[in-house]
């Protein structure tokens, strides 16, 4: 379902300051594949994620999702083949807009987005998905979405990123600013809609916790570099010690993944 090849990324290249936030990488998911990276601050993680997007073009490598070399694609015609939700709540959303046209918007995505916005049929579909998502936000169709807490419009840009069923969904630690419980709320509802779907997903975290729990596969970026990937079987049998012995190993801190554990 997605194939990167040598993808690397260098800012201010050719200069004195140049950056080298991704190196060469070799990268493959199957279809169904649900994948949690970790790594420290600087790692390369969201960058990875945004030349995966197309929010940034690499210096070399080529990017293929479902067999179509998208490498030069803008972020804008990569969207019919991806969903995405940001760390900061509703950053996927138009907050000037009611949940139910937020919703009509990310059907723009697929044909039937070609057909008129709200309709009563729509209203129809967006009351029994809002529903199974347990916050409440079926009877608040016709609320502006500035006017939700933030696990609300968290839930309202997860159900939009997911609700044309993309070929890869990315998720950029869309809990990070999200109480626990909130936090806790978008995990599951992002677990069960991934599930429903069989939805691909790459989802980038700072919560060890969330990198085992979920998924088939895990991969630890350091310094621009792929240095740990496991899925199946081993994924299932690692534990957070064994994470960390891999971050003491190289000789990586990081105090934010560190505070995770807390």
């Amino acid at each position: 379902m997605l194939k990167v090849t040598n993808l690397s990324k260098k800012f201010l290249e050719g200069t004195n300051n140049e950056v080298v936030a991704l190196k060469g990488i070799d990268f493959s998911m199957n279809r169904g594949d649900f994948l949690t990276v970790i790594g420290s601050n600087g790692a390369g993680k969201t960058t990875f994620l945004n030349l995966i997007a197309g929010s940034l073009f690499p210096s070399t490598g080529r990017v293929e999702i479902a067999g179509e070399d998208v490498t030069n694609y803008s972020e804008h015609e990569r969207a019919a083949y991806i969903g995405r939700v940001f760390q900061e709540p509703g950053k996927g959303t138009a907050p000037g807009m009611t949940v139910a046209q937020n919703l009509s918007l990310a059907l723009k995505k697929s044909n039937r987005g070609l057909r008129k916005g709200v309709t009563p049929k729509r209203k129809e579909l967006f009351y029994e998905e809002l529903s199974k998502l347990g916050l409440g936000l079926e009877e608040r169709l016709d609320e502006k979405v500035r006017h939700l807490s933030g696990g609300q419009r968290q839930g309202v840009a997860v159900l939009m990123s997911t609700l044309t069923t993309p070929k890869l969904l990315l998720l950029d630690e869309h809990t990070a600013s999200l109480d626990p419980k909130n936090a806790s709320k978008i995990i599951e509802i992002t677990r069960k809609l991934v599930k429903e779907k069989e939805l691909t997903t790459i989802m980038v975290t700072h919560d060890m916790k969330q990198a085992l729990d979920l998924g088939n596969r895990l991969t630890m970026l350091h310094r621009g570099e792929v240095i740990y990937d496991v899925n199946g079987e081993r994924k299932k049998e690692l534990t957070i010690d064994d994470l960390l012995e891999s971050f003491s190993e190289r000789k990586i801190e990081d105090d934010e993944l560190l505070l995770s554990m807390e």
